[in-house]
C-alpha cells in the first residue's frame, strides 16, 4: 500500500494520457465529498458536499472543501456528476457555483431536484442534466456511465468514468440490501460487465469498512417501529436526516397503520419531503400529513412529529425542543425516536440531546436500545463480495475516517488487489493513474473552509482558538491610561472579566506588578503603545495563571496622554 507523506510537494505537470486524481474532501472524515478528475486539461468533479461541525469549532454552521487547486480552472470543468442527495455530497455546490453558475450539474431525478432546491435559496438557477441508471454522456474527455447502487435515499449512482487512461469506478455511497424499500438493487450485473471491462482505478466507500457481515435490510426496521407506534400512549417525535425518504416513509407507514397524522417540522424537512412527494418517491395516503399549525385540534394519541436534529444539531428542531427552546413542548409520556446512525464526532451532542428530552420525561428510542436504523453504507462482508465481483486493478478507498480507509484497504488486498496497488490518500493528495498504476505524485491545498453567517473562508483556525479560549477561559480586559513621557500611569489599571470566574476586585494584587513592569519599560526607552499593550498581557497572564491556574484570553486597552 502506497501512503501520503507530509513532505509530499506540489505535483508535476500531468504526464500526456494520464488521469488525475485529486480528493479535496471525504477522506480522513465523514463529510465533504469532493473528487476532482483531469485529463487532457480538462476537470470533471464527482461530488461536493459538506462537513458538520464539531464542538471544537464553535459558531460554524458548515465545513466546505478548500476550491484554491481548482479557482484558476473554472472554465475547465465539463461538470459536477452527484452520486446522490445527501449534504455531505451535495451542500457545498451552492458554494461552488457561486464562482461559476453555469458549471453543468448531472445527476439523477431526485438528486437534482434536491440541489435545485437548495440552489434557488442562493438564487442560482443552474444547468442540469439529468440520468438514469444505464445513461451513458460523454462530458469532454469522460465518457460517464451511471450505475445504480442502493443507499439510504433513492436514485443514488456510482459513475464509472472511461478515458484513454484507463476506467476509473467511483461507487459513491453505497450498501447491498437485497431487499430494498424501493425495490432497486445495487446493480452487480453491470459491475460485473465493468470488471470484465477491466476496471484500472476504484474509488470505494469506506464507511463501514470495520463492521463485519452484512448491513441488515430497511425493512427489518418497519416491525420495530410498529411496536413502537403500539405501545406509545401520546405524541410520537422522529427526528432523522431531512433526505432519508426511506425512513421517513416507513414512518408514514405506521403511522397511517395507527391512525395518527403527521406533521413536519422545520425547513429543511418541509421542503424536501415535498419534492420527494411530489417525484412519486414518497407515498402519502390522502389526508395523513397535516400543517403543524393544526396539531393543537388534535388528540396527542394522533399525532406524529417528524423533524431533524438527530445528530444533535444545537440549532436543529430536536435539539431546541430538548433545551425548551422550541414551540414545542415535551411533556411526561411523549415518545420520541431518533432514526439515525450516530455520525463520528457527534456523539457528546446527540447523548446531550438524549439526556435533555428524558429530563422532560420522554421515551426516547434510539439505536442504543432498539434497531430503529440500519446504515447506509456497505459492511466488510459485502466490501468483499464487491471486490471480487469487480477485481480492479488499483483501489483507493474513499469516504470515510483513517481507520476507515485502512480497514477498507486491508479488504480489498484480501481480495487479491496488489499492496503496491492500493492507494491510501487523504484530502489534497494526488493519484496519477498512468500506465495502469495509480501512484501518490504531491498534494494540493486542501484544508478546511469555515462557512459562518454569511461569511465564507474568513474565519481561520487562529479565530477559532480565540474562540474557544473565550468559551473555556473567558476575557480579561485592562483599561490603563499611561504619561507617554514618564511611562507611569495616570488613569487605571481598570480590569473587568467575563466568563473567567475572577471578581473585578481580586485584580488589586496585580496593579503593582503592572506599576513595576511600566516603570522598567519606560526606564529602557521602552514606551510603544503595542509593547505596553505585551507588557500587561504578560504580567496579567502570569499573575492569573500563577494565583488560579487559568489562561483566560487577556485584552489590555492602552491611551497615551
Amino acid at each position: 500500500m502506497s501512503h501520503p507523506h507530509p513532505e509530499l510537494g506540489a505535483p508535476p505537470k500531468l504526464a500526456k494520457g494520464g488521469l488525475r486524481v485529486t480528493p479535496l474532501g471525504g477522506l480522513g472524515e465523514i463529510g465533504r465529498n469532493m473528487t476532482v478528475f483531469e485529463f487532457d486539461g480538462r476537470l470533471l468533479i464527482v461530488d461536493c458536499g459538506v462537513l458538520f461541525p464539531e464542538e471544537e469549532q464553535p459558531g460554524i454552521d458548515l465545513i466546505l472543501p478548500d476550491f484554491t487547486s481548482i479557482k484558476d480552472r473554472l472554465d475547465d470543468i465539463e461538470g459536477i456528476v452527484l452520486t446522490h442527495g445527501h449534504e455531505d455530497h451535495i451542500g457545498g455546490v451552492p458554494y461552488l457555483l457561486r464562482l461559476k453558475p453555469d458549471i453543468p450539474l448531472i445527476g439523477s431525478k431526485l438528486t437534482l431536484a434536491l440541489i435545485e432546491a437548495k440552489l434557488q435559496e442562493h438564487r442560482i438557477r443552474p444547468y442540469t442534466l439529468e440520468v438514469v441508471e444505464g445513461d451513458r454522456e460523454g462530458l469532454g474527455p469522460f465518457d460517464c456511465e451511471f450505475v445504480a447502487v442502493n443507499h439510504s435515499i433513492p436514485d443514488a449512482l456510482a459513475v464509472a468514468i472511461r478515458t484513454p487512461a484507463g476506467l476509473v469506478v467511483a461507487t459513491g455511497d453505497f450498501k447491498m440490501d437485497q431487499l430494498p424499500l424501493d425495490g432497486r438493487l445495487t446493480d452487480l450485473h453491470a459491475f460485473a460487465r465493468l470488471s470484465e471491462e477491466g476496471i484500472d482505478l476504484l474509488l470505494s466507500d469506506s464507511t463501514n469498512a470495520e463492521v463485519p457481515g452484512f448491513v441488515p435490510p430497511e425493512r427489518d426496521i418497519s416491525n420495530v417501529l410498529r411496536n413502537v407506534f403500539a405501545s406509545a400512549d401520546k405524541r410520537i417525535i422522529v427526528a432523522s436526516f431531512a433526505s432519508h425518504v426511506h425512513r421517513i416513509q416507513q414512518i408514514l407507514d405506521a403511522a397511517h397503520e395507527y391512525g395518527r397524522r403527521v406533521a413536519f417540522v422545520g425547513r429543511s424537512m418541509v421542503r424536501n419531503m415535498g419534492i420527494a412527494r411530489d417525484l412519486g418517491y414518497l407515498r402519502v395516503p390522502a389526508g395523513l400529513v397535516v400543517d403543524v399549525k393544526t396539531l393543537d385540534d388534535l388528540p396527542d394519541e394522533e399525532v406524529v412529529l417528524v423533524c431533524t436534529g438527530s445528530q444533535g444539531e444545537p440549532m436543529a428542531a430536536l435539539s431546541r425542543m430538548a433545551n425548551r427552546d422550541h414551540q414545542i413542548r415535551i411533556v411526561p409520556g411523549d415518545t420520541v425516536i431518533l432514526a439515525s446512525s450516530l455520525i463520528p464526532g457527534n456523539e457528546n451532542a446527540v447523548y446531550r440531546v438524549i439526556n435533555g428530552l428524558t429530563r422532560w420525561g420522554a421515551n426516547v428510542v434510539h439505536k442504543g436500545n432498539a434497531k430503529v436504523h440500519v446504515s447506509g453504507h456497505a459492511s466488510a462482508g459485502e466490501l468483499l463480495y464487491f471486490y471480487n465481483i469487480c477485481k480492479p486493478k488499483n483501489l483507493m478507498p474513499v469516504h470515510g475516517e483513517w481507520r476507515h480507509l485502512r480497514a477498507n484497504a486491508e479488504l480489498g488486498a484480501l481480495t487479491g488487489v496488489r499492496k503496491d496497488h492500493i492507494v491510501i490518500a487523504e484530502d489534497g493528495v494526488v493519484v496519477d493513474l498512468i500506465d495502469g498504476r495509480a501512484k501518490i505524485v504531491g498534494k494540493v491545498q486542501a484544508g478546511y473552509v469555515y462557512v459562518d453567517g454569511l461569511s465564507v473562508g474568513d474565519v481561520t483556525e487562529s479565530h477559532l482558538k480565540d474562540r474557544r479560549i473565550l468559551g473555556d477561559e473567558g476575557f480579561i480586559s485592562v483599561f490603563v491610561v499611561v504619561d507617554s513621557s514618564t511611562g507611569k500611569i495616570v488613569g487605571g489599571p481598570t480590569f473587568h472579566a467575563r466568563g473567567s470566574g475572577i471578581d473585578d476586585s481580586a485584580f488589586n494584587g496585580v496593579t503593582p506588578k503592572i506599576e513595576e513592569a511600566l516603570m522598567r519599560s519606560a526606564a529602557d526607552g521602552v514606551m510603544e503603545a503595542h509593547q505596553i499593550q505585551q507588557l500587561i498581557r504578560r504580567s496579567v497572564g502570569k499573575w492569573v495563571s500563577d494565583t488560579y491556574r487559568r489562561r483566560p484570553m487577556i485584552l489590555p486597552v492602552v491611551v497615551e496622554v
